[in-house]
């Protein structure tokens, strides 16, 4: 795609959790489709400034796809368009000239609205918190091959352990859960030998933190793998759902 492209982006701007939130309209101009989304949207708030304005409020801070926190509803679907990508990894060559883009924050009673487009992810924290620690040997380092792993778990803990916690899975769920997250978090542990100790207190401990922080049930729609821009594969939820029937049997 050659030549800059002119945008009507239509912006979800909310003053605080308690204030009433609307769509605003505004002119994104002379945007390279070489930008990131979070390029284009800097460009629209150096204008804002320009004016005396209030700029948009957005969570950024890697921009390379790895902290999860450029989190936007983009035309209806997290992060954009797009399959695994987050929101800084989307290019604007996306989008065409004279497109309309809509773009809103998390949708979750779990994740109240700061400002604009910033929620409140701080259930995220308090699931792993609750998730408490892992045992581990201290002093000299131990031979590398003292804890054989099998190769299957090894991987499955690894993509696993890919999740950034970004939220998409709650924002494209219909019940807002964090199932997807929190099974990720408990498989990462599960599946290797350094989380057996506190195993079954974990999932135990963060499975009844997430249903404290209001988080919808799984009604196994898939909608959170879709959306998850690290492709966090839903078998996670079923691993989960064992560790927690077993802790609890056999507690």
């Amino acid at each position: 795609m050659s030549g800059n492209m002119n945008l009507t982006l239509k912006v979800w701007r909310q003053k605080n959790t308690s204030a009433s939130g609307t769509f605003e309209t505004y002119q994104a101009s002379g945007i390279s489709p070489d930008m990131s989304f979070l390029e284009m949207m800097d460009v629209v708030n150096e204008d804002l400034i320009k004016q005396g304005k209030d700029p948009i409020a957005f969570d950024h801070d890697c921009r390379e796809g790895i902290c999860g926190m450029c989190s936007m509803y983009i035309n209806g679907r997290a992060h954009g368009p797009l399959k695994g990508v987050t929101t800084c990894q989307l290019h604007m060559r996306t989008f065409k000239d004279g497109d309309t883009i809509t773009i809103e924050p998390w949708r979750s009673s779990a994740f109240p609205v700061l400002k604009d487009l910033v929620v409140d992810r701080s259930a995220f924290d308090r699931i792993q918190q609750a998730g408490g620690f892992v045992s581990v040997n201290t002093g000299s380092v131990q031979d590398a091959n003292s804890i054989p792993v099998p190769k299957e778990n090894a991987d499955e803990a690894f993509l696993s352990a890919a999740c950034i916690g970004c939220g998409a899975c709650v924002a494209a769920c219909k019940n807002s859960s964090a199932m997807l997250f929190v099974s990720a978090k408990v498989s990462q542990y599960a599946l290797l030998p350094q989380g057996q100790v506190e195993r079954a207190k974990r999932v135990v401990n963060m499975v009844e933190q997430m249903d404290q922080e209001g988080f919808g049930n799984c009604t196994n729609t898939e909608a959170c793998e879709a959306e998850c821009p690290k492709q966090i594969s839903v078998s996670n939820i079923a691993r989960m759902n064992r560790e927690y029937i077993k802790a609890k049997l056999f507690s």
